[in-house]
């Protein structure tokens, strides 16, 4: 589930002007299992490397956020960055980049989520994905998720809920 706040904080630097440059940063999550609450987006930082199409982290600054927020209780769970397309995609460079973050990381999970944001309203134009050592897994929105305001103005819970593809889903 992904909370208004981080939802919004996509909606911010969705790239909807040719000016735009893609941004990126962490997400942190508590879990309720089953349900994995994504509370915060961190980014973009001073120190990362941006251009239209490219966006590279400031790694040092990424794991001081990792370590701020597990004091906090929230742990990281994946990352997020822009695309100027209207609905994103993963490129293979992204494909790498996440199996390479999984890879590399110490920690319990067996994968991390992947976000990209599309220029399209949320939440069409977002691919969101699990991604293990070696695959990317997209997941599809939910029929719960189709209540949600898109504007994001709403006073009410307009999380996304997001789960893995079931083969008895003909959506």
């Amino acid at each position: 589930m992904f909370s208004d706040g981080v939802l919004e904080h996509f909606n911010q630097h969705r790239q909807t002007r040719f000016w735009q440059k893609e941004a990126g940063g962490l997400l942190f999550a508590r879990f309720q299992l089953p349900v994995i609450d994504i509370d915060v987006a961190t980014g973009p930082r001073r120190g990362d490397r941006r251009s239209r199409y490219s966006y590279r982290p400031d790694e040092r600054a990424e794991q001081r956020e990792i370590d701020d927020m597990f004091s906090r209780g929230l742990h990281f769970v994946g990352c997020w960055h822009t695309h100027p397309e209207d609905i994103a995609s993963p490129s293979h460079i992204d494909r790498q980049n996440i199996a390479d973050c999984v890879r590399r990381s110490h920690h319990a999970l067996n994968g991390f989520i992947m976000v990209i944001v599309g220029r399209n309203p949320i939440p069409e134009g977002m691919c969101v994905s699990v991604c293990d050592k070696s695959s990317v897994y997209e997941l599809a929105f939910s029929r719960n998720a189709a209540s949600i305001d898109s504007s994001l103005t709403s006073s009410t819970n307009s999380s996304a809920d997001l789960r893995m593809p079931d083969a008895r889903d003909t959506n």
